[in-house]
């Protein structure tokens, strides 16, 4: 099992990777989100040409999760990351957004930021776990503030959604 960056042929699991991560949002009754469509196959594409989407594999080396990622305000932003359900519990999730605060770091963005629902088990206290922190309102930055009006927009403020940080410990001078 390996982090690696997604390919091409991986772009069309991804979304199914997406799909089966939404369902078990059904049995919360966030049916809006289960229902949600995956990234499209163009969108995939350019995170993955921009050299910022990456996949952990099983034993095979398939794909079983992937994280997105961007850059908004000088923060890496974890855009998405998704875990198949039939490979949950397993740490994939986890070693992708390690991965992601190494590649942050690498390029000397201050921290990690990302939204998320603050009281789905495997959102916001997970986050929370791995050392992300609420952002306060008042110390959002125009991107995050641009983030969340879109997913006010989008309908997903139905549930209590947060934004968090983890700061990265970056690299000393040479």
């Amino acid at each position: 099992m390996t982090v690696r960056p997604a390919r091409e042929d991986d772009l069309p699991l991804l979304r199914e990777i997406e799909r089966a991560a939404g369902r078990p949002f059904a049995e919360l009754g966030m049916q809006l989100v289960a229902d949600d469509e995956p990234p499209s196959v163009e969108e995939l594409r350019r995170y993955a040409d921009a050299g910022r989407a990456w996949v952990r594999t099983d034993e095979a080396g398939g794909p079983v999760a992937y994280l997105l990622a961007d850059v908004v305000d000088g923060y890496a932003h974890l855009e998405q990351v998704s875990v198949h359900p039939a490979a949950a519990g397993h740490g994939h999730g986890r070693v992708l957004v390690e991965h992601l605060l190494t590649w942050a770091r690498e390029r000397d963005l201050p921290a990690v930021t990302l939204t998320t629902y603050r009281d789905v088990p495997w959102n916001g206290p997970y986050y929370r776990r791995l050392g992300f922190r609420p952002v306060a309102p008042a110390e959002l930055t125009p991107g995050l503030r641009a983030i969340r009006r879109e997913e006010a927009e989008r309908g997903l403020d139905r549930w209590p959604r947060e934004v968090l940080r983890r700061d990265v410990a970056l690299s000393p001078p040479a």
